[in-house]
């Protein structure tokens, strides 16, 4: 409704009542309470000085002056517009303010756009695949939007999500590994960004350590998921690769395997590895651990006849990434075993979630079994989901206690000596 929409019934006198300025308070305050989206019949207005007290008694018909704080009755007010008009209260206040919201209803609206931010962020599948990430998420959803807006804090993210799918990093610089992921922003990740700090906080989540303050600290823990690492001290150590081709890869690690030795593979022959494929007939499967002590036992007990396997030395950097993924883009089955505690779990879910290997010996039965003989074993520490067997983390948390990989290493090497005579019996 504009201006020209109030048709006052007393010509220019009612339309010149209405305009008053000394209503003006009146109408803004009557606008306001419109917009609430609640029920309005009475309006609080004030404080008013005597000139405003007197238009308000020629408005509404009074025979005395208000106070200098009168609850008006929007049925009076009402009456008093449309003899003066020929509209309602909501017209005349819309012509001589501006549009009635509906506040109630925005945030109604706000509230159901926050809801969905945070069920998607909860839901989102590298959250899923990493439990420990959930903590995260909750922080994240506890800071609150950013600049109030759940449009901006999605993107942003959105971005986080993205970055965080891509580690650990090729061994590129930080700004060289932002242009990459995040469509040619460079600087996205530069120190003090909220990107980088989101990241950041998802990483210092993920690994169980204390938020960086430094920028000393912040390097290490970009360092720690593989961005900034060079090709030459990333490395991954592997055992019993037995790869076909003549490149760099296949060669050193074939070598190692035939004298019963353990290569320390460099993220520069990962990445450049030359005519590279595991087999001319079936593909074994590879096993993955997280301790160089079963590779080392596996070495000592098997020789130049070890399965083939590969550890992740702990969290697994880019090196390790990248020669599981090159394994299975090769067909290799990939099967993973680690500690049975709080870091190792979360460990697993990382390698499980990066590379597509499945768990071995690591559901909430292997644990028990393994608890029971190591009854003494230390606290596991901070426990999270483990999203390969739900009952794994219950399991944990009731016994209280870790097992470490090296106390079911009989188990490990009994699997792969069965695996083995498979192969075997499989060539003759």
């Amino acid at each position: 409704m504009t201006t020209s929409d109030v048709t006052p019934a007393e010509g220019p006198r009612g339309e010149a009542t209405l305009r008053r300025p000394e209503l003006r308070l009146l109408w803004h305050t009557v606008h306001t309470r419109l917009s609430s989206g609640r029920p309005v019949s009475r309006v609080r207005v004030g404080p008013l000085d005597e000139p405003q007290r007197e238009a308000l008694a020629d408005l509404l018909g009074l025979d005395r002056l208000p106070g200098p704080r009168p609850l008006v009755a929007l049925s009076h007010l009402e009456e008093a517009v449309t003899e003066l008009s020929g509209g309602t209260v909501r017209e005349v206040v819309a012509a001589l303010v501006g549009p009635l919201g509906d506040r109630a209803d925005e945030r109604r609206r706000q509230h159901d756009e926050r809801a969905r931010l945070w069920a998607w962020l909860e839901e989102h599948p590298i959250v899923r695949a990493q439990p420990a990430l959930a903590e995260w998420a909750a922080s994240c959803r506890t800071t609150g939007l950013i600049g109030g807006s759940a449009e901006r804090t999605r993107t942003l993210l959105t971005d986080a999500l993205g970055v965080l799918g891509e580690l650990p990093g090729q061994a590129e610089p930080l700004p060289v590994f932002a242009a990459r992921v995040l469509k040619g922003h460079a600087h996205a990740l530069d120190d003090g960004t909220p990107l980088s700090g989101l990241v950041l906080r998802a990483l210092a989540t993920l690994y169980d350590v204390a938020l960086p303050q430094s920028a000393g600290e912040r390097r290490a823990l970009w360092t720690r998921a593989g961005v900034a690492d060079d090709e030459l001290s990333a490395t991954v150590l592997v055992a019993g690769l037995r790869p076909l081709g003549e490149g760099l890869l296949a060669r050193v690690t074939g070598l190692c395997a035939e004298a019963g030795q353990a290569a320390s593979v460099p993220l520069a022959h990962v990445r450049n590895p030359g005519t590279f494929a595991l087999s001319s007939g079936p593909v074994p499967s590879v096993r993955v651990v997280e301790n160089p002590s079963i590779l080392a036992l596996a070495l000592r007990r098997f020789g130049p006849a070890c399965p083939p396997l590969v550890c992740t030395s702990g969290w697994p950097n880019s090196a390790t990434i990248q020669l599981l993924r090159l394994l299975a883009d090769r067909g290799a089955p990939l099967r993973y075993h680690g500690d049975f505690d709080g870091e190792g779990i979360r460990i697993a879910a990382y390698v499980l979630a990066k590379t597509g290997a499945m768990p071995w010996r690591m559901t909430a039965l292997d644990y028990r079994t393994a608890a029971a003989q190591h009854s003494q074993a230390p606290h596991p520490g901070r426990i999270t989901e483990a999203p390969w067997d739900s009952a794994l983390s219950e399991a944990m948390a009731e016994q209280g206690t870790a097992v470490m990989e090296e106390l079911v290493a009989q188990v490990l090497l009994e699997d792969l000596a069965a695996e083995a005579r498979a192969g075997a019996a499989a060539s003759l």
